[in-house]
């Protein structure tokens, strides 16, 4: 079968569209015939090593000890062992699993269930990551309530087009931070009010939070504070670019100062798991949340889907599509 390897750290021009062998499954794993995944900075970060500080003492020093890529998936169970009664073969399903550029993986399904009936594969496999993201930086860390005032930092990309979706389905009132070019996607997608970053500070703004999610990582976190409310709360979801510390900045920085300011500052990485993707799932079948895809590449297109990821100005998700 064909799959993407990442035999090295470096750019996208390390990636190998090559052939492999069938996974073989055990008496608790699933094979998964992938229709569709998608690009998270999850993949191509790791990708590049970094940053080197955190990502090579655990995925390996010189080069990654498992080079197959690839997180969020939607796709078809083409067969169960004998200790899986939750899937049966032909089953749909979206989720998580290590390995997903790829035709086939195979699976424990501890993050994988049932797909939304009125998504496609391209879509569903847009959700996983970033859709999880969203909802536990608003949910969980926020702790967003109905008829708060948010502000999203980032609301154009791929986390950002779920958090405003999901701040609208939880009642708050929305304030998004985009370019001009996605003001009106972002609208679309239920924000009240869209601040284009390139022609005005929000900072600067006359408006108070009860909660910032910063999906970018650019944000100037004494600055911010200034416009959330004393007892709010300031969550970081995301970093930049960087090959040692800076992508890990932005969560530094709050967990050193959040003992000096009564604002609640949080930093935190996503957890894929079946709760969550099961109420995502429930909000995409009643028409409250829809994914936003800009493109999609076929597999063997991997590297250039990664180039244009990194670039940071993808609307929504990228999605890969084997060939298969």
């Amino acid at each position: 079968m064909k799959a993407i390897l990442c035999p090295k750290y470096g750019a996208p021009d390390v990636l190998e569209y090559t052939d492999i062998e069938m996974p073989t499954i055990g008496d608790d794993q699933m094979l998964i015939r992938v229709r569709a995944a998608s690009v998270n900075p999850a993949d191509w970060r790791p990708m590049r090593g970094e940053p080197a500080l955190f990502v090579r003492p655990i995925m390996g020093l010189r080069k990654p000890n498992n080079p197959r890529m690839g997180i969020d998936l939607a796709g078809q169970v083409q067969a169960v062992g004998k200790n899986v009664t939750e899937f049966k073969p032909g089953d749909e399903v979206y989720g998580a699993s290590k390995g997903a550029f790829a035709e086939y993986v195979s699976s424990y399904g501890k993050s994988l269930v049932p797909k939304p009936a009125n998504l496609t594969f391209e879509q569903a496999a847009a959700v996983p990551v970033a859709a999880i993201t969203a909802l536990q930086a608003l949910r969980d860390h926020g702790q967003l309530q109905p008829g708060q005032n948010v502000l999203i930092n980032g609301a154009a990309g791929g986390v950002g087009t779920f958090t405003v979706q999901i701040a609208k389905a939880f009642g708050a009132h929305i304030t998004a931070v985009c370019s001009a070019r996605n003001i009106d996607l972002v609208r679309s997608l239920g924000a009240d009010r869209v601040i284009d970053y390139t022609r005005e500070n929000f900072i600067r703004r006359d408006q108070r939070y009860d909660l910032i999610v910063d999906n970018v990582g650019n944000c100037s976190l004494r600055a911010c504070l200034r416009v959330i409310h004393p007892h709010g709360r300031f969550v970081v979801a995301g970093g930049p670019k960087g090959r040692w510390l800076a992508p890990m900045m932005p969560f530094i920085k709050v967990k050193v100062l959040s003992p000096f300011v009564s604002q609640k500052l949080i930093g935190f990485i996503a957890t894929t798991n079946k709760p969550d993707l099961l109420f995502l799932k429930e909000l995409i079948e009643a028409n409250t949340l829809t994914p936003v895809v800009d493109r999609c590449y076929p597999l063997s297109q991997v590297a250039d889907a990664i180039r244009y990821a990194e670039t940071g100005h993808a609307r929504g998700k990228i999605v890969i599509t084997p060939e298969n």
